[in-house]
């Protein structure tokens, strides 16, 4: 087997290989598109309001103010 034809069985190989990987990401986008459309009508992409509770952001505020007063207190010492 020549050069040449070791060259142009690699650009086959190489054109061939290119075309199973764009032909499997548009694949993936076309479910991903009907994924999106199926949870969309079926209106899986709605929340509940049972399901958060109200009390969780006052818990999360509370633990956020006692971090920022820790930083600031050590910024403060560096200082």
């Amino acid at each position: 087997m020549t050069i040449p034809e070791m060259l142009g069985q690699s650009g086959i190989l190489t054109v061939l290989g290119m075309c199973v990987v764009f032909s499997f990401l548009i694949i993936l986008i076309c479910f991903m598109k009907i994924v999106a459309f199926l949870v969309k009508a079926f209106g899986w992409d709605k929340e509940e309001a049972e399901d958060t509770p109200a009390a969780a952001p006052a818990a999360g505020t509370a633990q956020d103010t006692a971090v920022v007063a820790a930083i600031a207190a050590a910024v403060k010492d560096k200082t």
